[in-house]
């Protein structure tokens, strides 16, 4: 199957990010079939080929859930934002996500 998601570039601390069509079994460094375009959270730069993207989904290739956010909030596909799974290690740690829904509380009724 395929999947849309980011391949980490740059050196330690100043990280950039390729979005990439790959195989969902390759590793996440590993090969890609095409360039979709770049993402660099420093400077909040967003580059993507909305034609080859568009292509891609077509053709049967689902996104990971942060590329997904990322091209919903370019405006290349439409939809709601998906929760980003975080690993157990951070979860346990106290971080939490910026997209993870707020837990409702129940009003308290006098009686």
């Amino acid at each position: 199957m395929l999947i849309i998601r980011l391949h980490r570039e740059g050196k330690k601390n100043s990280a950039s990010f390729r979005v990439v069509v790959t195989e969902k079994q390759n590793a996440a460094k590993g090969k890609f079939l095409e360039i979709l375009g770049s993402y660099d959270p420093h400077l909040n730069s967003k580059i993507f080929k909305k034609e080859r993207i568009n292509y891609w989904l077509s053709k049967g290739a689902k996104t990971s859930d942060t590329a997904h956010n990322l091209l919903v909030s370019a405006g290349i596909i439409k939809g709601p934002k998906k929760t980003i799974k975080i690993k157990k290690g951070a979860a346990q740690a106290g971080q939490t996500t910026a997209n993870a829904p707020a837990v409702a509380t129940a009003p308290e009724t006098a009686s």
